[in-house]
């Protein structure tokens, strides 16, 4: 399978040639491939807003790169935020606590950074455009969590479903939910060009912090237990980190994305997570085990989306299939766990 760029998602990235990027979020494993792409055109500046609580880029060569900017700083703080957004015709918010163990164990703080940092960015945003500025894009990371424990083939239009009050489980997608319809009224009463993305369960190559594949990955190259909760049936689509950066740079460019929410995921790239351990043992050739362990603690059963809206509006088409994209993330493990 070609490992280059979709068509539609390379001439979005031309048609950024000459201005700025600003990522909030923007050392995390997302922001920094999205950032690294950018980049590639010199004539684009990308700016990296972070605290380095998640970092993927300090000890990578993007920081060498004359077009790439980081400042550090907390989304909470509106100052620090302004001084990184200013000069940007593109805003992409990705700052957010997250992680299940993290979020369960820092519910206010999960809330905080979602909810005060979003408002931060809007009234940014909102001030920079009073003042002349031009702002084309104003991007809103949101979650697949938003669809509650059960979402088999869930459009954008479908009913989200909310936890219950107190079960810190959902505290993310909650403060998330209120966070798409806070930026969706900012383009209903304010004309600001927003968009929602719903990535739908990322992965690939220089992913930190704690998600299923990094984790797998990890203890197969040393030949040591993969952990799965419960019996391993909960079911997820994965989607390698190409194809969301594909789909970022297509809601940048594309008009018809404004004021939308999207889907971004791989349907057809979907297994449960037991089966998916044991596929990273064979495609890694590891002598590692299975092991089942209890979590009492609510759990997303079924994650499926639909997105036929992102086809249609974006020419969004993912193009890398799970096993294709675990054979090019355990590779990029083995170097990194090797050197």
């Amino acid at each position: 399978m070609s490992t280059l760029p979709a068509p539609a998602a390379v001439k979005a990235s031309k048609q950024l040639s000459g201005q700025t990027v600003a990522i909030t979020g923007g050392a995390g494993f997302i922001g920094s491939t999205l950032a690294r792409r950018l980049s590639d055109d010199p004539t684009i500046e990308v700016v990296l807003f972070d605290n380095l609580h998640r970092d993927a880029v300090t000890a990578s060569d993007l920081l060498s790169r004359d077009n790439v900017r980081l400042v550090r700083g907390d989304v909470r703080d509106k100052g620090a935020l302004m001084g990184a957004l200013a000069g940007a015709q593109h805003i992409i918010h990705m700052a957010s606590i997250a992680g299940v163990d993290t979020v369960m164990n820092n519910p206010v703080l999960t809330m905080q950074v979602s909810m005060l940092g979003t408002m931060n960015v809007l009234e940014i945003a909102q001030s920079l455009m009073s003042a002349g500025h031009d702002i084309k894009r104003v991007v809103d990371f949101s979650t697949s969590e938003v669809f509650g424990r059960y979402a088999f083939r869930v459009t954008e239009g479908d009913a989200t479903a909310l936890g219950a009050v107190g079960e810190a489980r959902w505290t993310y997608a909650v403060s998330k939910l209120a966070t798409e319809h806070l930026c969706h009224n900012y383009f209903k009463q304010y004309d600001m060009p927003t968009v929602s993305i719903r990535p739908f369960n990322i992965y690939g190559p220089r992913q930190v912090g704690t998600g299923a594949i990094h984790h797998f990955i990890r203890k197969a190259l040393a030949d040591e237990a993969l952990t799965v909760h419960n019996d391993g049936s909960q079911i997820r689509s994965w989607c390698y980190i190409d194809d969301i950066v594909d789909g970022i740079l297509l809601v940048l460019t594309r008009p018809e994305a404004i004021g939308q929410s999207f889907n971004i995921g791989t349907p057809r790239s979907t297994v449960t997570i037991h089966q998916l351990a044991n596929d990273i043992i064979r495609l890694s050739g590891s002598s590692s085990e299975v092991s089942h362990v209890r979590w009492d603690h609510p759990d997303v059963e079924l994650r499926v989306p639909d997105i036929s809206k992102a086809r249609t509006l974006l020419d969004f088409n993912p193009r890398v299939d799970l096993q294709e994209g675990l054979k090019r993330t355990i590779a990029w493990y083995r170097q990194e766990m090797n050197q």
